[in-house]
């Protein structure tokens, strides 16, 4: 299961639509590994600027490595997480996540290419 959702978001989403910051409070509390990687890039792109902040440290272990998984691979959580920040979110193997500024970047079009992934390849990321 990725996320633990309580009954009261369970009743409410049974109601009608979910709020941002419900789901956000959800992906929080749920994948907090996947939340602290993806806060901890935010912050650090918007004390130190540049074009982007990435993670390029594999997860220390399995469960972590299936946080980031999870909360990228899902369209929700993702779009969810880039409104809430403002950013605009990428992922290259299992673990090197990368925050962008939202809005039309050179940086993010060139991470997210076929050029990119094969470059950011190497023997110990094989079955990551």
């Amino acid at each position: 299961m990725s996320l633990d959702v309580t009954p009261e978001l369970l009743e409410r989403a049974q109601q009608g639509e979910v709020d941002d910051a419900a789901f956000v409070e959800c992906i929080k509390t749920s994948l907090p590994y996947a939340w602290e990687m993806i806060s901890g890039l935010v912050a650090r792109l918007q004390v130190d600027g540049g074009d982007f902040a990435d993670n390029v440290e594999p997860p220390p272990d399995e469960q972590a490595r299936g946080q980031l998984l999870r909360v990228l691979a899902s369209d929700s959580m993702r779009g969810t997480l880039e409104r809430y920040f403002g950013v605009k979110l990428a992922f290259q193997n299992c673990h090197r996540v990368a925050v962008f500024p939202s809005g039309d970047s050179g940086a993010y079009r060139t991470f997210v290419t076929p050029r990119e992934q094969i470059l950011n390849q190497s023997p110990e990321l094989r079955d990551c």
